[in-house]
């Protein structure tokens, strides 16, 4: 299935063409990121048949030229933020990977969907938009996943993130869960959680390809 057919019922919703008239109106009358084009730039670099992994962010980075449409990642022309150091951080301390690369592209075409529960934000206000109505289409594509997809690992980082586990069957897919690794809480669970090694460890019991971390 593609995500044309998935998306289908919400986006001929009346939901979700009042959802998109705010987005347009925000757009219209100020700074908003990611750019236009990338909003749903997640779902594009990640067709639905190739979803393995799914990692839940809050919403986009809130400052110039850093939101891409991908959760936690950056543009390679600005500075990575505190929580996406602390990622790699553990991904060095996990795999031994030292990473440079702040743009997750690379995972999102390995089939690591990087969805945000808010995919737009007004410019330097973090959870600015988070009352415009994205949740309800970001669920909706957690909920499908689960229902229509096996053997995919959910990764729920902080407390925000593991509020999705209701929309998630457990009994076929794999929750990795932990603190965030924001520098609030990294130490309080985050840092030590292993989560590259124990997502590529499901795949590989489950003979699904590996993620080039």
């Amino acid at each position: 299935m593609t995500w044309t057919e998935i998306l289908a019922p919400i986006k001929n919703s009346e939901y979700y063409e009042n959802l998109w008239q705010k987005v347009n109106a925000e757009y219209a009358s100020t700074k908003c990121f990611p750019p236009k084009n990338q909003i749903f730039r997640a779902l594009e670099l990640t067709p639905f048949d190739e979803v393995k992994v799914v990692i839940i962010g809050q919403d986009p980075y809130h400052n110039d030229f850093q939101a891409n449409g991908l959760c936690f990642s950056v543009s390679e022309e600005v500075a990575a933020p505190p929580s996406l150091r602390n990622i790699f951080t553990e991904l060095k301390e996990d795999l031994g990977i030292e990473r440079t690369k702040k743009e997750l592209d690379d995972w999102a075409k390995q089939g690591v969907l990087l969805l945000n529960a808010t995919l737009s934000v007004k410019a330097h206000s973090p959870n600015s938009h988070k009352d415009l109505g994205w949740g309800k289409f970001t669920d909706f594509i957690i909920k499908e996943i689960s229902d229509k997809k096996e053997n995919v690992v959910f990764v729920l980082w902080g407390a925000f993130a593991q509020k999705k586990e209701v929309l998630i069957n457990s009994s076929k897919h794999f929750i990795i869960k932990s603190a965030h690794p924001s520098p609030f809480s990294v130490y309080r669970g985050f840092y030590g959680s292993r989560p590259f090694s124990r997502i590529n460890d499901h795949l590989k019991s489950k003979n699904l390809p590996l993620i080039s971390w």
